[in-house]
């Protein structure tokens, strides 16, 4: 059995991880198609708390508060919520290969903004339907997959994982179904929210999101006790006192809430919630006490950095936010695999 790392390592991590968060920030509020110095940008900054005064002209201001601030925020809740989402899951079922959309909020998400989207072109529904609606399937592809494996006294992770594949496989037919029905033009407005964009972020989705995120977030990394003992099996936890059933019930719906949150604002972003709680796993141990803590920061910070990526590197196109955490992500989870097996307790 590994000895867990010290307590000057977790230190060394933490700080690194809360460096590299402020390094992601700064570069998600100074890159971008538009060239303003990164020191006038802190001034900036600094001046909105009263400190300094601003050097910034109107148009340059308004870059970095009404676009580029409220895509680093969305960013980086994005990533705090997938992350430690990913990790909780990866907790409660026991389970390396579990991510937040495992129980079909991916699906269910993915079935209601097709119907906004499609709907918007035969008077059913508006564009601006799109996050409610998507929020709303993935809370119910959710709460199906509980009514059908989560119920009962002999139901387990298992059953509940199974379940899950069931009503995705479910959902993700019928949004087949609808995309055949539609026009090419919608077809591909229903692709590019399912690769995932933060383009379209504003102090609006913001606040939406934000108390949903950091709700969910705090009960998550509350969790980390009850996964620690839960790790050792379903039995032996029963018998130290943890009520399984009801712990695996708060830490789901916590988990997919927070994600459906995330999720109807900014798409489909993959890989996010999978390979951060590995990462960190090899950084600071075992215990979910640790990881889910450090997964919020680091996933943040990667998302952060991923969204900096997509949108300079083809300037002034973007690249989807998904393909390029699928393309950083890819390598590196099949680079963890062959440094180390997984092992989730």
């Amino acid at each position: 059995m590994a000895k867990p790392p010290t307590r000057r390592r977790m230190a060394i991590v933490a700080t690194l991880t809360v460096a590299g968060l402020v390094v992601a920030m700064v570069c998600g509020m100074v890159v971008g198609p538009t060239s303003i110095g990164t020191w006038r940008v802190i001034g900036d900054v600094f001046s909105h708390v009263g400190i300094g005064h601003s050097t910034l002209s109107g148009l340059q201001s308004t870059i970095i508060w009404q676009l580029r601030a409220p895509r680093m925020v969305l960013g980086l809740l994005a990533g705090a919520m997938l992350s430690v989402a990913g990790g909780t899951y990866q907790g409660v079922f026991r389970n390396p290969l579990a991510d937040p959309y495992l129980l079909g909020v991916a699906a269910g998400a993915g079935l209601g903004a097709t119907f906004a989207i499609v709907g918007a072109g035969t008077g059913v529904a508006t564009p601006t339907w799109t996050p409610l609606l998507a929020f709303l399937g993935a809370m119910v592809a959710v709460s199906c997959t509980w009514l059908i494996g989560g119920r009962g006294m002999r139901s387990n992770a298992s059953t509940l994982i199974l379940a899950g594949v069931a009503v995705s496989a479910l959902l993700t037919s019928m949004q087949t179904f609808l995309q055949q029905q539609s026009s090419s033009n919608s077809i591909a407005r229903v692709y590019i929210w399912l690769l995932g964009s933060l383009a379209s972020a504003n102090w609006h989705s913001v606040t939406m999101v934000l108390p949903y995120v950091a709700l969910c977030t705090l009960i998550c990394v509350a969790s980390g006790r009850a996964l620690d003992v839960m790790s050792v099996g379903e039995d032996e936890s029963r018998s130290l006192g943890i009520r399984v059933r009801q712990v695996r019930f708060v830490v789901i719906a916590a988990s997919s809430l927070g994600t459906a949150a995330i999720v109807s604002a900014v798409g489909l972003i993959g890989f996010v919630g999978i390979i951060v709680p590995h990462i960190v796993r090899l950084l600071v141990g075992t215990s979910y006490r640790r990881i889910l803590p450090i997964s919020v920061a680091f996933g943040a910070m990667f998302l952060v950095f991923a969204d900096t990526i997509a949108r300079t590197v083809m300037a002034p196109s973007e690249l989807p936010l998904g393909v390029v955490t699928a393309v950083i992500g890819a390598p590196v989870f099949v680079l963890i695999l062959s440094l180390r097996r997984p092992v989730v307790r």
